[in-house]
């Protein structure tokens, strides 16, 4: 095990899932240790929410490092990733009460990512060293407009994936030689649920909702025909969980294919599978749309496109929306996500000075224009 580097940051990195426990650990950018913790139903079966996970996830997680003969003493910040919270601005903020008592009452709703910030205080307060969030899926920084449905009662949420989208537009700004404050992007994040976004001198000011609208995923929906979804939601007697689970987790790829392996249906495709390419070029097509969409909301002033996510990692999706949407600007990719590093980094840039950290919560209105 590499010994901690004098005056280096050591820094762990938490991030929940529903049937996992993610750890990292990182001197500085290095990484040392990096784990999935996985999770049995008979291991979460005698907690009735995921809230009452918190003391069983910090056990496995003090037992882990145990395990990697890891001094705890050694770490100098924890970072947990951020679940779904009040809408914030972009930023890396400390874990106060006021964010743990969100996190447990589920403001934006409940997942098992609310218990990062939590497990970050906890472990934290047990060694006397800060505890972070880094850019949470309720990042908001929306201009007014895109808030508004067409019915006044159900506005647009600003939920997509910051936490990667944030990150991979530091990385482009870099490789360009530029600040990201002073670059207009769109960022599409894709995988199992695909966010597309304009960033405007750094801020996310829309996005799709990855659970609600967009492109259809390997398993979610996407954006549907309102008519059709009233029939079939009443021509099946489906009740709201029902409609949730049709939407998010049997939509895309599993309902036209059967599947949610892009891998899979990659293969289908090769051997000559019509339906399976119809069905594969038509997400590219729809990631395509989004993002000439949201470059309509830069006023068509961009500066480069982002591709992301795990399906940045095929050279079909890639390819098929790189030859719909390379006449608006230069496409870049980046393929994949590292949660993990780029939560690290938004700690490591408020322990070196770089940023201040933000205290919770921080919203658009307080910022100025």
């Amino acid at each position: 095990m590499p010994e901690k580097r004098r005056n280096a940051h050591r820094i762990l990195a938490i991030n929940p899932g529903s049937t996992s426990t993610k750890i990292a650990l990182f001197d500085d950018e290095t990484p040392v240790l990096e784990e999935t913790i996985r999770h049995s139903d008979l291991d979460l079966a005698p907690f009735d929410t995921v809230w009452d996970q918190y003391e069983f996830r910090k056990r496995t997680i003090l037992e882990a490092l145990k395990r990697h003969d890891i001094d705890i003493r050694s770490m100098t910040a924890v970072v947990g990733r951020g679940g779904l919270l009040r809408p914030v601005v972009s930023g890396t903020y400390e874990v106060n009460q006021l964010m743990i008592k969100d996190g447990r009452e589920g403001v934006q709703g409940q997942h098992a990512a609310n218990l990062g910030p939590v497990l970050a205080y906890g472990i934290g307060w047990d060694l006397g060293i800060p505890a972070f969030m880094v850019d949470p899926p309720s990042v908001d920084e929306f201009e007014p407009m895109a808030r508004l449905s067409g019915l006044k009662a159900v506005p647009r949420r600003s939920l997509a994936h910051a936490l990667n989208i944030k990150a991979t537009a530091r990385m482009a700004a870099a490789d360009m030689g530029k600040s990201l404050d002073d670059l207009n992007l769109v960022v599409a994040h894709m995988g199992g649920g695909i966010s597309v976004c304009p960033l405007r001198r750094g801020r996310i000011i829309d996005a799709n909702d990855a659970n609600s609208g967009g492109p259809f995923t390997p398993e979610r929906a996407g954006a549907m025909p309102t008519m059709g979804l009233i029939d079939f939601i009443f021509d099946n007697n489906l009740g709201r969980e029902e409609i949730k689970r049709e939407l998010i987790g049997r939509g895309g790829l599993v309902s036209h294919l059967g599947t949610n392996s892009a891998k899979e249906v990659e293969d289908r495709v090769r051997t000559g599978d019509e339906h399976a390419a119809l069905v594969y070029q038509t997400m590219a097509y729809q990631i395509a749309k989004e993002i000439g969409a949201m470059a309509t909301v830069l006023m068509g002033k961009v500066d480069a496109i982002i591709l992301t996510g795990g399906l940045a990692a095929s050279e079909m999706i890639v390819g098929w929306v790189k030859e719909r949407v390379e006449h608006i600007a230069a496409v870049m990719v980046y393929p994949g996500e590292d949660e993990m590093e780029a939560l690290v980094l938004g700690a490591l840039r408020v322990l070196r000075g770089e940023e201040k950290a933000k205290t919770y919560p921080v919203t658009v209105d307080t910022l100025p224009l």
